[in-house]
């Protein structure tokens, strides 16, 4: 039996202080499926997938119900708790004891120390470097204010957050162009930028996207780049060997075959596991052992990749121990492996990596 009782959630997001009807219910759902909040088509439902199947398999049990309760059952106890309940019921059965917070999301969501708090666990901040540069727009009156601004927002938030996250990079054209931009073009793209933006408007002019993830390398701290496809960050990853700051692929299933090689290539890239495994459900044992064929053991990182929703916590954490135990202990059964390495790479993936990546207390 692989035993991990305590695992470090190393790329989540604050959970929902509200009351959730269905239709709520099932919009978070769906972001959790596909990175945005969209309702099912009509006559189907999110919760005929791999990660509705989930829920209603590992949280209803944690509300006083029985597993597989239809979802407007399991929905009307979770209303009878009221949201703080049913959260901190929910959270602290996952046995997570350490949350990695992306606070860049809008919305009534939870915030680092709430979160600790209903999980009855520790939570730091990873500060997402598009909404950073988004406030410091909103504050700056010149063009040098802004890129002078934006210099010290990014290397004071190195001191208290124990990470960045971007969600742009790759779409900014850091695939074809990784390499940090001139001083000249980095002038002339925030003038651009920041006279056509609409108040509050988004960071999307690519010049300024690969200035901002550049500028988050000099800082030091490690950088979680979200991406549909890990292998189009070969470049920038190449380019930013040597200079002491990690890389984690936040990667998007199926692509994680292509995260876990780049694991390999490169020192200081990483791969995130959670929304993989939370995805494919009663798959993730396979998909597990498929990463476990490429990826360097200590180059894996447990997450949940929630948002919104406690139950995706539940879900990646039950998910997560079941592929884990299944996988390993068929590799010890066959001889392939001891059961002592097989527990201490448990650990690793559950815990420790992260541990160690993010410099957080008890890191080996």
């Amino acid at each position: 039996m692989i035993d991990t009782p305590h695992l470090v959630d190393q790329y989540c997001h604050g959970v929902l202080r509200t009351e959730l009807g269905l239709g709520t219910f099932e919009a978070r759902l769906g972001a959790h499926l596909g990175g945005a909040e969209v309702l099912p088509a009509a006559g189907t439902t999110f919760f005929d997938t791999q990660t509705g199947f989930a829920v209603r398999r590992w949280c209803p049990p944690l509300l006083g119900l029985e597993p597989h309760c239809p979802p407007a059952r399991y929905l009307a106890r979770r209303r009878e708790l009221g949201a703080a309940e049913a959260g901190r019921r929910l959270l602290r059965a996952s046995g997570i004891s350490t949350y990695l917070v992306d606070t860049g999301l809008p919305g009534d969501l939870t915030r680092p120390a709430e979160l600790a708090a209903a999980g009855a666990a520790e939570a730091h901040e990873i500060v997402r470097l598009e909404a950073l540069a988004e406030r410091v727009a909103d504050a700056s009156d010149t063009v040098e204010d802004f890129l002078a601004d934006l210099a010290e927002a990014v290397h004071g938030a190195a001191a208290d957050a124990v990470a960045f996250s971007s969600v742009s990079g790759v779409r900014g054209g850091l695939a074809a162009l990784p390499e940090p931009p001139g001083p000249g073009e980095v002038r002339g793209a925030a003038g651009g930028w920041l006279a056509a933006r609409p108040a509050g408007g988004p960071l999307t002019d690519p010049v300024l996207l690969r200035h901002l993830l550049w500028t988050a390398v000099t800082a030091g701290r490690p950088l979680q780049l979200h991406t549909e496809d890990p292998a189009a960050l070969n470049g920038f990853a190449a380019a930013t060997a040597g200079l002491g700051a990690d890389l984690v692929l936040l990667h998007r299933y199926p692509y994680h075959r292509a995260a876990a090689h780049l694991t390999g290539l490169h020192p200081h890239v990483y791969a995130d596991l959670g929304p993989v495994l939370a995805h494919t459900g009663a798959r993730t044992a396979a998909v597990l052992a498929e990463v476990l064929e490429r990826a360097p053991f200590g180059k894996l990182l447990f997450s949940s990749g929630a948002q919104g929703l406690p139950e995706l916590h539940v879900v990646a954490a039950n998910a997560f121990r079941s592929a884990l135990t299944r996988v390993l202990g068929e590799w010890v059964m066959d001889g392939a492996w001891s059961r002592t390495d097989a527990q201490r790479v448990a650990t690793m993936i559950a815990a420790d990596n992260a541990r160690r990546v993010y410099r957080l207390a008890g890191s080996r």
